[in-house]
């Protein structure tokens, strides 16, 4: 029986990619987006053509996501994975970032996702299986400059979604992490920039930098060929494909230098945490029931 899989910000990026190879894999797929009769209409129509079912959805709206799932459910006969792709990226200086900037962020990398996992968890835990796949971003682990709100948005990400992954692994639901590198995306087109202008001229000559910072990447992005987004899209359908209860918690998809050094990372805190566990005597809960 073919897998039902969810996912958010199907219009482009990853989430573009992924509904594809989910389609040629024979899966049934959900692709939600915002606006499908309006800016996304022809990318709606194209994945409709495909074979998926394409759900308005708004990560940042209550209502909007409680409804997409509802009907994702009802169409497709249930879910079985719900990915959280649904992304903004930023760039600037840090102090620029007005609150309501942050919060923009944050309503969509952070909050859009809580909101997505509390509207589709009781339908997966009353099957006693089910599989949540968060985006992030090897910028979820380290920190680079004039990223800043992003990276505190995918920090937190990180943390929500490893704590899923043990407070529902008795429910046999598993949740993971996807953490690419930088890939040339749409997402690099549509960063969000700060509000504040005031202070720009007391950084001097440094307010140069952030531009040279990313011109320089997106360079380095361009002439490395094996960087390509469709890595990301299949590193997801192996998370999907692998047998539950043997599914890391973590997958770093990045051929750019980067990526290497996060493997070591997060191997060194799944140590740790194993270790912690095993203190507190909640060992058990490391491991999904299937």
């Amino acid at each position: 029986m073919s897998k039902k899989v969810l996912i958010t910000g199907a219009s482009g990026g990853f989430g573009r990619l992924t509904v594809n190879t989910l389609l040629a894999g024979d899966y049934k797929v959900a692709a939600t987006m915002r606006e499908i009769d309006g800016k996304n209409k022809d990318i709606a129509q194209e994945l409709s053509n495909a074979g998926a079912l394409v759900v308005e959805l708004d990560v940042t709206s209550e209502e909007s996501v409680n409804a997409g799932i509802n009907k994702g459910i009802q169409a497709l006969g249930g879910i079985d994975v719900v990915i959280n792709n649904a992304g903004v990226g930023v760039s600037g200086m840090m102090e620029h970032f007005t609150t309501n900037d942050f919060q923009r962020i944050f309503e969509v990398n952070v909050f859009g996702v809580q909101r997505v996992n509390r509207a589709v968890l009781p339908h997966l835990r009353k099957q006693k299986s089910g599989l949540l796949i968060h985006i992030s971003s090897l910028l979820g682990r380290v920190t680079l400059p004039f990223w800043g709100p992003y990276n505190g948005s995918k920090w937190a990400l990180e943390a929500m979604a490893e704590g899923y992954r043990y407070e529902l692994s008795g429910f046999g639901v598993d949740s993971c992490i996807i953490e690419p590198g930088g890939f040339p995306t749409e997402i690099f087109e549509k960063l969000i920039t700060p509000s504040d202008k005031s202070q720009e001229e007391s950084y001097g000559e440094f307010m140069n930098v952030p531009k040279t910072f990313s011109d320089g990447f997106a360079q380095a992005m361009a002439e490395n060929s094996e960087q390509d987004p469709q890595l990301v899209a299949g590193a997801i359908l192996n998370l999907i494909e692998t047998r539950p209860g043997k599914r890391p918690l973590r997958t770093v998809v990045d051929k750019m230098g980067m990526g290497e050094f996060i493997d070591k990372y997060n191997e060194q805190l799944e140590n740790i945490t194993s270790e912690l566990f095993k203190a507190s005597q909640i060992e058990q809960m490391l491991n999904l029931k299937v």
